[in-house]
Protein backbone atom coordinates (compact mmCIF):
# COMPACT_ATOMS: atom_id res chain seq x y z
CA UNK A 1 0.00 0.00 0.00
CA UNK A 2 3.27 2.58 0.81
CA UNK A 3 4.54 1.65 -2.47
CA UNK A 4 1.09 2.90 -4.26
CA UNK A 5 0.96 5.75 -2.55
CA UNK A 6 4.52 6.75 -3.52
CA UNK A 7 3.64 5.68 -6.89
CA UNK A 8 0.02 7.76 -6.74
CA UNK A 9 2.14 10.89 -5.58
CA UNK A 10 4.32 10.75 -8.93
CA UNK A 11 1.18 10.46 -10.85
CA UNK A 12 -0.67 13.27 -9.53
CA UNK A 13 2.41 15.64 -9.94
CA UNK A 14 2.32 14.22 -13.65
CA UNK A 15 -1.38 14.95 -14.03
CA UNK A 16 -0.56 18.48 -12.53
CA UNK A 17 2.51 19.20 -14.60
CA UNK A 18 0.59 17.85 -17.72
CA UNK A 19 -2.20 20.28 -17.34
CA UNK A 20 -0.53 23.49 -16.57
CA UNK A 21 1.87 22.76 -19.47
CA UNK A 22 -1.56 22.66 -21.53
CA UNK A 23 -2.66 25.58 -19.84
CA UNK A 24 -0.02 27.78 -20.68
CA UNK A 25 0.05 26.18 -24.90
CA UNK A 26 -3.22 27.37 -24.98
CA UNK A 27 -2.64 30.36 -23.21
CA UNK A 28 0.19 31.13 -26.08
CA UNK A 29 -1.42 29.79 -28.83
CA UNK A 30 -4.26 32.34 -27.83
CA UNK A 31 -1.73 35.33 -27.94
CA UNK A 32 -1.96 36.91 -30.82
CA UNK A 33 -0.72 40.34 -30.40
CA UNK A 34 -3.01 42.30 -32.23
CA UNK A 35 -2.34 40.38 -35.63
CA UNK A 36 -4.66 39.32 -38.71
CA UNK A 37 -3.38 35.98 -40.07
CA UNK A 38 -4.25 35.12 -43.92
CA UNK A 39 -2.97 32.09 -44.95
CA UNK A 40 -3.48 30.88 -48.76
CA UNK A 41 -3.18 26.94 -48.40
CA UNK A 42 -2.11 24.47 -50.40
CA UNK A 43 -4.66 22.27 -51.32
CA UNK A 44 -3.17 21.59 -54.69
CA UNK A 45 -5.24 22.82 -57.78
CA UNK A 46 -7.98 24.35 -55.99
CA UNK A 47 -8.54 27.54 -53.53
CA UNK A 48 -8.55 27.66 -49.86
CA UNK A 49 -7.79 30.43 -47.66
CA UNK A 50 -8.06 31.04 -43.67
CA UNK A 51 -8.24 33.87 -41.96
CA UNK A 52 -7.78 34.92 -38.08
CA UNK A 53 -8.87 38.10 -37.09
CA UNK A 54 -6.72 39.82 -34.25
CA UNK A 55 -9.58 38.79 -31.71
CA UNK A 56 -9.46 35.01 -32.41
CA UNK A 57 -12.34 35.31 -35.64
CA UNK A 58 -11.61 32.49 -37.84
CA UNK A 59 -12.86 32.58 -41.57
CA UNK A 60 -12.48 30.06 -44.49
CA UNK A 61 -13.13 31.29 -47.62
CA UNK A 62 -13.46 27.64 -50.27
CA UNK A 63 -12.25 24.54 -48.82
CA UNK A 64 -9.82 22.79 -52.05
CA UNK A 65 -10.88 19.89 -54.14
CA UNK A 66 -10.89 17.15 -51.05
CA UNK A 67 -9.59 16.34 -47.57
CA UNK A 68 -6.37 17.44 -47.91
CA UNK A 69 -7.39 21.09 -46.18
CA UNK A 70 -7.76 19.37 -42.93
CA UNK A 71 -4.06 18.56 -43.32
CA UNK A 72 -3.44 22.28 -43.78
CA UNK A 73 -5.68 23.85 -41.00
CA UNK A 74 -4.30 21.56 -38.61
CA UNK A 75 -0.73 23.92 -39.30
CA UNK A 76 -2.72 26.58 -38.67
CA UNK A 77 -5.18 26.12 -35.73
CA UNK A 78 -4.34 24.51 -32.46
CA UNK A 79 -5.33 20.91 -31.68
CA UNK A 80 -8.20 21.39 -29.67
CA UNK A 81 -9.69 24.28 -31.41
CA UNK A 82 -12.70 22.37 -33.27
CA UNK A 83 -15.03 25.60 -34.26
CA UNK A 84 -14.63 28.23 -37.74
CA UNK A 85 -17.04 30.40 -37.91
CA UNK A 86 -17.96 31.26 -41.38
CA UNK A 87 -17.19 29.58 -44.19
CA UNK A 88 -17.21 31.28 -47.77
CA UNK A 89 -18.04 29.50 -50.87
CA UNK A 90 -17.09 31.66 -53.68
CA UNK A 91 -18.44 29.57 -56.36
CA UNK A 92 -19.77 25.63 -56.70
CA UNK A 93 -17.17 24.29 -58.80
CA UNK A 94 -15.42 21.38 -56.92
CA UNK A 95 -12.09 22.77 -56.30
CA UNK A 96 -13.56 25.33 -53.71
CA UNK A 97 -16.21 23.46 -52.11
CA UNK A 98 -15.55 19.74 -52.09
CA UNK A 99 -12.86 20.30 -49.22
CA UNK A 100 -16.10 22.11 -47.26
CA UNK A 101 -17.01 18.09 -46.67
CA UNK A 102 -15.04 17.05 -44.16
CA UNK A 103 -14.38 20.59 -42.70
CA UNK A 104 -18.05 20.27 -41.52
CA UNK A 105 -17.79 17.04 -40.40
CA UNK A 106 -14.76 17.90 -38.48
CA UNK A 107 -15.28 21.21 -37.58
CA UNK A 108 -18.38 22.82 -35.58
CA UNK A 109 -19.71 25.64 -37.98
CA UNK A 110 -21.53 29.09 -37.48
CA UNK A 111 -22.06 30.31 -40.84
CA UNK A 112 -21.96 29.42 -44.65
CA UNK A 113 -21.99 31.76 -46.97
CA UNK A 114 -22.89 31.32 -50.98
CA UNK A 115 -22.71 33.27 -53.54
CA UNK A 116 -26.30 31.72 -55.03
CA UNK A 117 -24.58 30.51 -58.37
CA UNK A 118 -26.11 26.88 -59.00
CA UNK A 119 -23.81 23.60 -58.08
CA UNK A 120 -25.21 20.71 -59.90
CA UNK A 121 -22.63 18.09 -59.16
CA UNK A 122 -24.00 15.20 -56.31
CA UNK A 123 -20.71 16.53 -54.49
CA UNK A 124 -22.57 19.88 -53.99
CA UNK A 125 -25.58 17.98 -52.89
CA UNK A 126 -24.12 16.04 -50.70
CA UNK A 127 -22.37 20.03 -49.59
CA UNK A 128 -25.83 21.32 -49.13
CA UNK A 129 -27.18 18.35 -46.85
CA UNK A 130 -24.18 18.57 -44.71
CA UNK A 131 -25.05 22.34 -44.10
CA UNK A 132 -28.47 21.52 -43.26
CA UNK A 133 -26.93 18.85 -40.32
CA UNK A 134 -24.81 22.10 -38.74
CA UNK A 135 -26.70 24.32 -36.76
CA UNK A 136 -25.40 27.43 -39.16
CA UNK A 137 -26.99 30.41 -40.39
CA UNK A 138 -26.90 30.25 -44.09
CA UNK A 139 -25.88 33.55 -45.66
CA UNK A 140 -26.34 35.51 -49.30
CA UNK A 141 -22.98 37.19 -50.25
CA UNK A 142 -24.07 40.27 -51.84
CA UNK A 143 -22.55 43.60 -52.37
CA UNK A 144 -21.95 45.77 -49.37
CA UNK A 145 -22.25 43.39 -46.95
CA UNK A 146 -19.82 43.56 -44.51
CA UNK A 147 -18.12 40.99 -42.48
CA UNK A 148 -16.77 42.25 -38.61
CA UNK A 149 -13.98 39.43 -37.62
CA UNK A 150 -13.06 41.78 -34.66
CA UNK A 151 -10.24 43.55 -33.71
CA UNK A 152 -10.70 46.08 -36.46
CA UNK A 153 -10.50 43.43 -39.35
CA UNK A 154 -12.92 43.60 -42.02
CA UNK A 155 -13.96 41.34 -44.48
CA UNK A 156 -16.60 43.73 -47.66
CA UNK A 157 -18.27 41.94 -50.23
CA UNK A 158 -17.85 43.43 -53.35
CA UNK A 159 -19.58 40.99 -55.77
CA UNK A 160 -22.07 39.56 -56.77
CA UNK A 161 -24.18 42.58 -56.35
CA UNK A 162 -26.84 40.94 -57.60
CA UNK A 163 -28.80 37.74 -58.54
CA UNK A 164 -26.73 35.13 -60.14
CA UNK A 165 -28.60 31.86 -59.96
CA UNK A 166 -28.37 32.06 -63.64
CA UNK A 167 -24.82 32.81 -64.26
CA UNK A 168 -21.81 29.94 -64.54
CA UNK A 169 -20.30 29.79 -61.52
CA UNK A 170 -16.91 31.82 -62.70
CA UNK A 171 -19.01 34.94 -63.23
CA UNK A 172 -21.09 35.04 -60.47
CA UNK A 173 -17.89 34.56 -58.06
CA UNK A 174 -17.44 36.18 -54.77
CA UNK A 175 -15.44 38.93 -54.73
CA UNK A 176 -14.22 40.39 -51.17
CA UNK A 177 -11.86 42.87 -49.72
CA UNK A 178 -10.09 42.06 -46.30
CA UNK A 179 -8.55 45.29 -44.35
CA UNK A 180 -7.19 45.62 -41.70
CA UNK A 181 -6.10 48.87 -40.20
CA UNK A 182 -3.84 50.21 -43.33
CA UNK A 183 -3.30 46.94 -44.68
CA UNK A 184 -5.66 45.18 -47.51
CA UNK A 185 -6.46 41.92 -49.51
CA UNK A 186 -8.55 41.57 -52.58
CA UNK A 187 -9.74 38.17 -52.73
CA UNK A 188 -11.50 37.36 -56.29
CA UNK A 189 -11.87 33.57 -56.43
CA UNK A 190 -12.45 32.46 -60.13
CA UNK A 191 -14.13 35.79 -61.50
CA UNK A 192 -13.40 36.80 -64.78
CA UNK A 193 -11.65 39.62 -66.30
CA UNK A 194 -15.23 40.83 -67.29
CA UNK A 195 -16.04 41.07 -63.49
CA UNK A 196 -12.82 42.88 -62.68
CA UNK A 197 -13.69 45.66 -65.54
CA UNK A 198 -17.09 46.20 -63.73
CA UNK A 199 -15.59 46.51 -60.57
CA UNK A 200 -12.81 49.02 -61.91
CA UNK A 201 -15.24 50.74 -63.14
CA UNK A 202 -17.53 51.00 -59.68
CA UNK A 203 -14.96 50.71 -57.37
CA UNK A 204 -11.67 52.46 -59.30
CA UNK A 205 -8.98 53.39 -56.13
CA UNK A 206 -10.70 51.64 -53.49
CA UNK A 207 -9.11 48.38 -55.09
CA UNK A 208 -5.86 49.57 -54.39
CA UNK A 209 -4.42 46.41 -51.76
CA UNK A 210 -1.62 44.78 -50.17
CA UNK A 211 -1.94 41.20 -51.37
CA UNK A 212 -4.20 40.29 -54.45
CA UNK A 213 -5.04 36.92 -55.03
CA UNK A 214 -5.23 36.33 -58.90
CA UNK A 215 -8.40 34.70 -59.97
CA UNK A 216 -9.11 31.33 -61.38
CA UNK A 217 -5.44 30.11 -60.45
CA UNK A 218 -4.26 32.57 -62.59
CA UNK A 219 -6.05 31.25 -65.72
CA UNK A 220 -5.88 33.52 -68.63
CA UNK A 221 -9.09 34.80 -68.35
CA UNK A 222 -9.16 36.74 -65.04
CA UNK A 223 -6.16 39.41 -63.64
CA UNK A 224 -6.69 42.03 -66.31
CA UNK A 225 -4.77 45.22 -66.55
CA UNK A 226 -7.86 47.08 -65.12
CA UNK A 227 -7.48 45.46 -62.32
CA UNK A 228 -3.96 45.23 -61.75
CA UNK A 229 -3.82 49.04 -62.52
CA UNK A 230 -6.23 49.57 -59.60
CA UNK A 231 -5.18 47.28 -57.40
CA UNK A 232 -1.50 47.86 -57.30
CA UNK A 233 -0.57 44.94 -55.57
CA UNK A 234 3.07 44.51 -53.46
CA UNK A 235 2.61 40.92 -54.02
CA UNK A 236 0.06 38.47 -55.95
CA UNK A 237 -1.15 35.01 -55.14
CA UNK A 238 -1.78 31.81 -57.24
CA UNK A 239 -3.53 28.91 -55.37
CA UNK A 240 -2.54 26.31 -58.23
CA UNK A 241 -1.55 22.53 -58.37
CA UNK A 242 2.03 21.84 -59.23
CA UNK A 243 1.88 20.59 -62.94
CA UNK A 244 -1.54 20.84 -63.28
CA UNK A 245 -3.71 19.61 -66.23
CA UNK A 246 -5.00 22.93 -66.88
CA UNK A 247 -1.77 25.23 -67.29
CA UNK A 248 -1.81 26.76 -64.81
CA UNK A 249 -0.94 29.69 -64.33
CA UNK A 250 -1.05 30.62 -68.06
CA UNK A 251 2.16 32.37 -69.06
CA UNK A 252 0.36 35.98 -70.49
CA UNK A 253 -1.02 35.99 -66.61
CA UNK A 254 2.70 35.50 -65.23
CA UNK A 255 4.04 38.44 -68.00
CA UNK A 256 1.37 41.24 -67.30
CA UNK A 257 2.55 40.52 -63.38
CA UNK A 258 5.62 41.13 -64.78
CA UNK A 259 4.69 44.08 -66.77
CA UNK A 260 2.81 45.38 -63.23
CA UNK A 261 6.14 44.68 -61.26
CA UNK A 262 4.51 42.55 -59.14
CA UNK A 263 6.11 39.69 -57.07
CA UNK A 264 4.18 36.27 -57.51
CA UNK A 265 3.97 33.75 -54.27
CA UNK A 266 2.28 30.65 -55.85
CA UNK A 267 1.52 27.62 -53.62
CA UNK A 268 2.32 25.21 -56.35
CA UNK A 269 5.86 26.35 -55.78
CA UNK A 270 6.04 27.50 -51.82
CA UNK A 271 3.08 25.78 -50.43
CA UNK A 272 1.11 27.38 -48.18
CA UNK A 273 1.63 30.96 -48.10
CA UNK A 274 1.13 32.86 -44.91
CA UNK A 275 0.86 36.89 -44.45
CA UNK A 276 0.63 38.58 -40.84
CA UNK A 277 -0.75 41.51 -40.70
CA UNK A 278 -0.06 44.73 -37.60
CA UNK A 279 -2.45 47.01 -39.17
CA UNK A 280 0.29 49.03 -40.68
CA UNK A 281 2.34 46.40 -42.57
CA UNK A 282 2.40 43.14 -43.88
CA UNK A 283 4.64 40.33 -42.79
CA UNK A 284 5.46 36.98 -45.51
CA UNK A 285 5.66 34.57 -43.08
CA UNK A 286 8.86 32.32 -44.00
Amino acid sequence: MQKLRAHLHWWILGVIFATTAFVWYAVAAEDRGGKLTVAFLDVGQGDAIFIESPTGSQILIDGGPDKSVLRQLGKMMPFYDRTIDVLIVTNPDKDHFAGFLDVLRTYKVGAVMEPGTVGASAEYKAFGEEVAREPAVTLLARRGEIVQLGGGAVLEILFPDRDVSGLNPNEGSVVAKLTYGATSFLLTGDTTEAVENYLAQIDGKQLDVDVLKTGHHGSKTSTGEALLGFASPIFAVISAGKDNRYGHPHAEVLERLAQFEVPVLGTYEHGTVVFVSDGETIQLRK
